[in-house]
């Protein structure tokens, strides 16, 4: 099987921007520059998983409605191992040698192959407004050393998402009340997110 190649920018290059930890919200301050052609490249991921001189680039949509938010519990196929049996509230994935247009300088183009992307994970049956609200970082673990996600909120009009993929089970909408009382049992990056929620919904305004 051929091996997937996955979107990745070099740590020097956030070292530069300037490195945070959690979440930042300066969102302008470091996409356009993630995803110029001249600062981003497609790597093999075995070996990337396992470098953190790189940083693969990760949409992380969060499915909103009201104060409630879609969670999911990643199964045993999961792609990542190291989050097996975690709960999250992010959808999304690597970006890929096959999201053609890809290294387009305008938004439009990058949140295009998120859709994509996410329409692969779960099935929105509703309107819905993309915002990316927000750059995420964490450096505290082996997973979150090779990762940088991009924080989406869409905005559904009706609370109407089911998933796609058989990766995901038992998926639903929790309010953020119930989400931070299990919050234990989410991984690191839902944990920030729901710790941040306020400001993330604000962004997305």
């Amino acid at each position: 099987m051929k091996e997937e190649n996955i979107l990745v920018v070099r740590r020097s290059l956030f070292d530069l921007l300037g490195a945070f930890q959690g979440l930042c919200f300066d969102v302008d301050r470091y996409l356009p520059a993630f995803l110029a052609r001249e600062n981003n490249f497609f790597t093999p991921r075995g070996p990337a998983e396992q470098n953190p001189a790189l940083k693969q680039i990760i949409p992380y949509v969060l499915l909103v409605h009201g104060d409630s938010i879609f969670h999911y519990v990643r199964g045993k196929k999961a792609g990542e191992q190291r989050l097996v049996a975690k709960g999250s509230i992010g959808i999304g994935g690597h970006m890929n040698d096959g999201d053609e247009g890809l290294f387009a300088l305008d938004r439009e183009a990058y949140n295009v192959a998120v859709q994509r992307e996410v329409a692969e994970e779960v099935f929105i049956e509703t309107k819905f407004t993309n915002h990316v609200v927000a750059l995420l970082n964490d450096d505290s673990n082996e997973v979150g050393k090779v990762h940088l996600g991009v924080v989406h909120i869409f905005h559904l009009d009706a609370p109407a998402a089911r998933k796609r993929e058989s990766v995901i089970t038992e998926s639903g909408f929790l309010t953020v009340a119930e989400l931070r009382a299990r919050r234990d049992a989410l991984e690191t990056w839902s944990q920030l997110c729901v710790d941040g929620f306020d400001r993330l919904l604000g962004a997305a305004r």
